[in-house]
């Protein structure tokens, strides 16, 4: 499993169709963690200020699109496509402390993975 840390409002913009978020274009890959450690400080580092912060737990192996694990360890898996929404096998709300830091995950409900396609169609 592997770890992408997203705005709500982001991942439930458009059910229809496989998640591509910005860093898609721009940079030809979806950002990912190797963990739950690297995605809260991802999420530290890059989201402290997004009220409504998730967490997609997503199965490598039912991705269509390449995975290469880059950064000290692999920390940093890049996604090299679109992400069906039937490879992200949960979806977790960030809990922060009082200073803001993401202290835990909590199960968070699904929109359905009508877009799990494999296209952009």
């Amino acid at each position: 499993m592997i770890f992408h840390a997203v705005p709500a409002a982001e991942w439930t913009a458009d059910t229809e169709r496989p998640y591509t978020p910005a860093s898609l274009a721009a940079e030809g890959f979806v950002h990912c963690s190797a963990d739950e450690p690297t995605a809260f400080a991802v999420a530290d580092a890059r989201f402290r200020d997004v009220p409504d912060l998730q967490v997609l737990v997503i199965d490598e192996a039912r991705l269509g699109a390449e995975v290469r694990r880059e950064g000290p360890g692999g920390r940093f898996p890049h996604v090299y496509g679109p992400v069906e929404r039937s490879a992200v096998a949960a979806v977790r709300a960030v809990h922060r402390d009082a200073d803001g830091h993401p202290r835990r995950l909590t199960p968070r409900d699904r929109p359905p993975a009508t877009g799990s396609g494999g296209t952009l169609g």
